[in-house]
């Protein structure tokens, strides 16, 4: 009995947590001028509840089923009054009790967890209606799109692939080559929504630090070249941003894909992403306040850059595991090396695919290490060739400080 009571204060919990967000809506209508409210949308919950304990204790699901059939007219009806009173053609608070109805008998008869994380997330969507029609307006279809290719990429292609080795080093696989390529466009894709939405043109840092969550190479480029007339110190130290934002990137992966290896790089990265963070505050804080930049933030989930990625790094993780098969495990330093100067993520993704294989977590944090210095170390010559001596100079400047703390972090950790 103690049980089935939770279980129905559950379901009345869920009306509640949807009926103030529909009550607080419409909290300026007159008093009975709304067919439904935050008693309304409680009573559907515990009515929804009370229906399923009634089908459970007469072992009739048909009960059930005639309550929400009944429930589900009256409500419609009521609403469709209203609409038709004030010219409204929403349909959303129709679904919402509908959904408060079958929430609270799942309460009841099924798992309360699912339950209550559903009642949440209803009430969350439903008092999200400014922020997600502001973003579809805010979004153009290019954008809409490739949420779109990002599904068909997860739930079409990626099972449909074998998931297992096809060469004889035991290297490519192309379930692992599609699914680091979605996962890896997917990081990138929110760091260009974040462009999109916010804009590059709220200041100098948020644009670098988007920017940077796409491409900090590209971030860097721009910079270098906008230093020519503008500011390069303070654009140095937005770079140095740019790069501490890279390595938090490569921080992000790892932990997604291999959780262990950031147990052995995480101090080290840390280290140089603050080395690289704390240089960019002191050098945006000289001069005067700049222009922001707006580096070109490409489609993530553009066919010929998307494909371009899967097909190298399907050849650094071939490569990998034949010379790994080959020379033994710290060979994987000097493919990570050269693959990094390319692209960071093809470098660490195909390094940790091979943890526990060919190459232990130490190797694998060893190898990210590697790919993480070539590519400070490429982007610090890119600099050099876009931008004049004063942007990067200072930003030499900071690669090595961050280079030196990284450095210390990583002895210190080998040493204990």
């Amino acid at each position: 009995m103690d049980t089935l009571i939770a279980r129905l204060g559950l379901a009345l919990a869920i009306g509640l947590l949807v009926g103030l967000e529909r009550g607080w809506r419409e909290r300026d209508a007159a008093v009975g001028s709304r067919t439904a409210g935050i008693r309304t949308y409680g009573i559907s919950g515990l009515l929804g509840g009370t229906s399923a304990a009634l089908a459970d204790t007469l072992d009739g699901v048909s009960v059930l089923v005639a309550s929400f059939l009944g429930f589900a007219a009256v409500f419609a009806w009521f609403k469709a009054r209203e609409a038709s009173h004030d010219d409204d053609f929403s349909v959303t608070g129709v679904f919402a009790g509908l959904g408060v109805f079958l929430l609270g008998a799942l309460a009841v008869t099924g798992d309360v967890y699912a339950a209550a994380a559903g009642g949440t997330a209803l009430a969350a969507v439903l008092a999200s209606r400014e922020v997600l029609h502001g973003l579809l307006r805010r979004l153009t279809w290019i954008e809409l799109r490739s949420a779109m290719i990002l599904a068909v990429m997860t739930a079409v292609i990626l099972p449909i692939l074998p998931n297992r080795t096809i060469d004889p080093w035991d290297g490519l696989n192309p379930w692992e080559v599609w699914f680091f390529t979605v996962l890896t466009a997917a990081i990138s894709y929110f760091g260009y929504i974040a462009v999109r939405v916010f804009g590059a043109t709220q200041g100098l840092v948020i644009s670098t630090v988007t920017g940077a969550l796409i491409s900090s190479t590209a971030v860097t480029i721009a910079l270098g070249r906008a230093a020519k007339t503008d500011h390069p110190v303070r654009l140095a130290g937005a770079a140095s941003l740019a790069a501490m934002v890279s390595i938090m990137r490569v921080c992000l992966i790892v932990a997604i894909i291999e959780v262990q290896v950031l147990g052995a790089i995480g101090l080290a990265a840390f280290a140089a992403a603050a080395g690289f963070g704390a240089s960019g505050v002191l050098l945006l804080a000289r001069g005067t306040d700049s222009a922001p930049i707006a580096p070109a933030a490409r489609n993530p989930f553009d066919l010929g850059p998307l494909l371009l990625f899967a097909l190298l790094f399907a050849v650094v993780a071939t490569a990998n595991a034949a010379l790994a098969g080959y020379v033994g495990a710290r060979g994987l330093l000097a493919t990570a090396a050269i693959s990094g100067a390319v692209d960071v993520d093809v470098a660490v993704l195909s390094t940790l695919r091979l943890v526990g294989t060919a190459a232990s977590v130490a190797t694998a944090g060893e190898a990210a290490l590697a790919a993480i210095v070539v590519n400070a170390l490429l982007r610090l010559a890119l600099a050099a060739v876009a931008g004049p001596v004063r942007f990067w100079l200072p930003l030499a400047v900071a690669t090595l400080t961050a280079g030196g703390l990284g450095a210390s972090a990583y002895l210190s950790l080998t040493r204990f």
